[in-house]
This record gives C-alpha cells, sequence and structure tokens, in this order.
C-alpha cells in the first residue's frame, strides 16, 4: 500500500494542472497546439502547475479521511475551501462548476450533507466524479453494499442523482482492483463483472439508468451487442463536462494507452473539459502505474507540492 494514497492524488492533480491552461479549447485547436508537458498561463491566467477545483475538492476529501469518515465534516471541508480557507492554489477559488456551488450554498445554511447535490437529470456534471478517487482508501475493505453506501452519500454531497453515484462507484470499483495489483484488463473485467451482479441484486436504480453504462459495462441493449468501449475511435468518445462523458472518456484514455504520461495527455487532448478529464483519468493511471512513472518534472513543476505531499502521508498514516 505504501505510496498508493500519493501516486492516486498526485495522479490526479498533475492530470488537473495539465489541463487547467487549455480548459473548453476543442480538440481540433489542441490537435494543432497539444499539451505535450505542464503549461503557464491559459484559459485561467494562472502560473504553471496549478490545480484546479477538482483537487481542491480531492485534497479535502482526503484531509477529511485522514480524520476518519464524517460526512458533516468533508462537507465543511468543502465549504471552507469554497471561502478560500483550504486548499486553493494560490488563495483564491478561480474554478467551479454550478451544480458544486449551489451544493456549497446549501451546505452554508446547514442542509444535511447527503441532500445537498442536486437530483434532477440535469444535474449529472462530473463535480463528484472529479474529486472522488480518495474515498477509495477508506472504502477499500468494505463489502460491496457498504461502498456502495458510502460512495453515494460522499457522491450526493455535490451530485445526488444516481447516474453521478452509479459514475462515482463504477471508478471506484475499477480502482480497487486495480489497487489490488491486477493488470489493467484483469482489473476491468473483474470491475464489470462485480458492478453488473451488484445492479443486477440490488434495486438501486432502472434498467434505464443502468442502460446509459452500456459502453462501460458491456451491456446488451435489447438484442444487440454493445461495441465495447476500449475499441472505439477518438471521434466515439465525447469530453463534455456531462458525468457519463468523463467516466467514458477517463477509462478510454486509460485502457487504450501503455503510460501514465500518455493517459493523461491524451485525456487532456480531448479538449473542453480537459482538467477534469485529465484528472479523472490520472487518478487510476496513477495508482495503475505507480508515483515512480509520473515524470519527476510534473511533480516538480506543481503548485503546493510539499502540502500535497504532507496530506498524502498523513492519509497513508490513517489507512495503514
Amino acid at each position: 500500500m505504501e505510496n498508493t494514497v500519493k501516486a492516486g492524488i498526485f495522479g490526479v492533480c498533475i492530470g488537473d494542472a495539465l489541463g487547467v491552461p487549455v480548459e473548453f479549447r476543442s480538440r481540433e485547436q489542441l490537435k494543432r497546439s497539444p499539451v505535450t508537458q505542464m503549461r503557464a498561463m491559459g484559459t485561467h491566467h494562472q502560473p504553471v502547475g496549478t490545480w484546479s477545483d477538482d483537487s481542491s475538492l480531492a485534497f479535502c476529501l482526503a484531509e477529511s479521511l485522514s480524520n476518519g469518515y464524517d460526512l458533516e465534516n468533508i462537507a465543511l471541508k468543502f465549504l471552507q475551501w469554497y471561502n478560500a480557507e483550504i486548499w486553493t492554489p494560490h488563495g483564491r477559488v478561480f474554478d467551479i462548476g454550478i451544480a458544486t456551488s449551489q451544493a456549497i450554498h446549501r451546505i452554508s445554511k446547514g442542509t444535511s450533507p447527503a441532500l445537498c447535490g442536486g437530483t434532477s437529470e440535469f444535474d449529472n456534471g462530473n463535480g463528484s466524479l472529479m474529486r472522488i478517487l480518495p474515498l477509495l482508501f477508506y472504502i477499500k475493505d468494505f463489502p460491496i453494499e457498504k461502498r456502495f453506501d458510502i460512495t453515494k452519500d460522499v457522491s450526493s454531497i455535490t451530485h445526488g442523482h444516481i447516474r453521478s453515484v452509479l459514475a462515482c462507484f463504477i471508478y471506484l470499483e475499477l480502482a480497487l482492483e486495480i489497487l489490488k495489483g491486477q493488470d489493467k484488463w484483469k482489473s476491468y473485467r473483474t470491475m464489470q463483472k462485480k458492478v453488473r451482479e451488484f445492479l443486477n441484486h440490488n434495486p438501486i436504480c432502472s434498467q434505464n439508468e443502468m442502460d446509459k453504462f452500456h459502453r462501460i459495462l458491456e451491456l446488451k441493449i435489447g438484442e444487440y451487442d454493445v461495441a465495447p468501449l476500449y475499441t472505439l475511435q477518438e471521434e466515439e468518445i465525447k469530453s463534455s463536462g456531462y458525468v457519463l462523458h468523463s467516466l467514458e472518456a477517463s477509462l478510454w484514455c486509460f485502457l487504450t494507452t501503455e503510460t501514465y504520461a500518455e493517459a493523461v495527455l491524451k485525456a487532456v487532448n480531448l479538449g473542453e473539459d480537459t482538467d477534469t478529464t485529465g484528472a479523472i483519468t490520472g487518478g487510476i493511471a496513477g495508482i495503475y502505474y505507480g508515483v515512480e512513472n509520473i515524470p519527476e518534472e510534473w511533480i516538480a513543476e506543481l503548485v503546493r507540492k510539499n502540502d500535497i505531499e504532507a496530506l498524502c502521508e498523513k492519509l497513508e498514516k490513517k489507512i495503514n
């Protein structure tokens, strides 16, 4: 387990920081000028190595978990970040999604954390998926039913619709298989099998909601077989801020590359929600390839690198 927390959290943060300068750029623009290393300025006019709300909220979650699991405390950390008291790269918040902003407003008004996230179909941005990875280290030894319940609660602080919850659950189930030291294909196959079985035996969502994940779980739609995610061409992969697009794009980037750097650069260069696709891809790629295979110069350029390192050590101590 040693350094796995660091691999996952640095994995998220570096993917995020690579994407920040080119957020909202189109795929065509990035084909003309692809990201190959850390950049400064760009979309948000930030210094090199600056991470966004994706990492900030992941750090808040990790910090809360390093003192034990407490949903109220996680929500409080999110509120403290929003008020620029903790885990900003440069002392101010420069990027936040609408659903997350609305949820944090509800937190500030005293709403119960598990009820703060929106639950309509239009509340399925990627704002809980982008920050969920640190939860892996807390739930890893629990049975699948408990893993699901906790994931649901932590997602629901900002995103309460079952589609967002399922995206987080699938992502963490894959990360859990990777954590066991299996190769990526065995991890992916095992995740598919376990998630399909869990959904078939637990009526947590409609068949229609399950079917939304058919490309990832390789579900049949009616009598038709569906092409597996990793066989799709780039033009069949979308990279918007919709949670299902983000999950598909990130898993596709991870499964179709051979190194951490290749995976996160492929993710960022898909365009649009570049920081988040980079962060989600980076989390699982970091754990799979190990922190020693994340380019050293990228780690060195990361803003608040020492603070992030100390946070990883604190969480590692708690879970070991």
